[in-house]
């Protein structure tokens, strides 16, 4: 079974979209299995991180900031990809070091996440995007 997600980022961050993820298992009737997540884009990510505490979300921002900053920072003057903005080398940086896809079990019909796991889309782009992303049950 497959299927895709849209999501539409305002500014970058990190963009809960488990519940949808759950939905789409569920509505599969997978009872096991592996899910697999593909985000089609260069400039942004997916990861599983910790959906409880709403710092770890901006401590990663920050953190992600600070490694790739926008290419107008003194440190950025090497950077020859400006075509689309100061953003966009930066963001194609974090997508590199991030995961693009994911891999969950399914068992017993639900996602094999753990209790304070959660599935994100982790946008680096500045303005409003809208991702894509793949979703494919393999049983």
């Amino acid at each position: 079974m497959q299927s895709a997600f849209s999501i539409s980022p305002r500014a970058p961050g990190l963009y809960e979209f488990t519940d949808e993820v759950r939905a789409f298992v569920r509505k599969s009737g997978a009872t096991s299995g592996l899910l697999t997540l593909f985000v089609q884009h260069t400039s942004c990510s997916i990861v599983i991180q910790e959906n409880a505490d709403p710092d770890v979300r901006r401590d990663l921002g920050e953190f992600f900031r600070r490694l790739a900053p926008h290419a107008d920072q003194p440190s950025m003057g090497w950077i020859r990809h400006r075509t689309e903005g100061a953003d966009d080398m930066p963001a194609h940086i974090k997508a590199a070091v991030l995961p693009t896809s994911l891999s969950i079990p399914i068992v017993e019909g639900k996602l094999a996440l753990g209790t304070w796991q959660g599935v994100y889309l982790f946008e680096h782009r500045d303005e409003p995007q809208t991702r894509r992303v793949v979703a494919h049950i393999s049983s």
